[in-house]
């Protein structure tokens, strides 16, 4: 069995997801949203969510990491902050030893729906369906889900990109 978890990075709002099996018939273990308050200082939400990461890599201990790759981001301010979170987590996976792998949204839509450009709403209907959840998650949470299912998809390595871990 393969043991994934997803993360949808973001400073205050993480999504995360987690899968075992293989893509034809894969089971939902756990998700969520790892969240700190608005208000909070920077470094308060890279704490929190290097703690929610670490505690959850070391509770469902994972064959491997799967992150949404970094995409063009107008705002450079926006990118520094989602490339600090996105260092936050691939640090806590070093740390524990699991490989990080680094899949675009574009790949992700097409590994799960079949079309590339396909809405959100399409995609947390093909993960309901996929795990046969009775709800359909939070949007963060469904795409953590939706990136470890597209990890699963690839797992022969096709276009799956591993990154080093330190």
């Amino acid at each position: 069995m393969t043991v994934v978890l997803g993360v949808d990075t973001a400073l205050r709002s993480t999504g995360v997801g987690v899968v075992d099996g293989a893509f034809k018939a894969p089971r939902f273990v756990t998700c969520g949203v790892i969240k700190t308050p608005a208000g909070r200082p920077h470094t308060e939400c890279l704490r929190r969510l290097d703690a929610g990461i670490t505690e959850l890599i070391a509770e469902t201990r994972p064959d491997a990491v799967a992150i949404e790759g970094i995409f063009f981001c107008k705002n450079v301010r926006t990118a520094m902050i989602l490339g600090q979170a996105r260092g936050v987590v691939l640090a806590a996976a070093a740390r524990a030893g699991v490989p990080v792998y680094e899949y675009a949204p574009r790949d992700v839509k097409l590994a799960l729906s079949g079309f590339g450009a396909a809405s959100k709403e399409q995609v947390a209907r093909m993960i309901s369906g996929i795990l046969r959840l009775k709800q359909t998650p939070p949007p963060d949470a469904a795409d953590a889900l939706a990136i470890a299912l597209c990890h699963l998809h690839r797992a022969s390595g096709v276009r799956a990109t591993a990154l080093k871990t330190l």
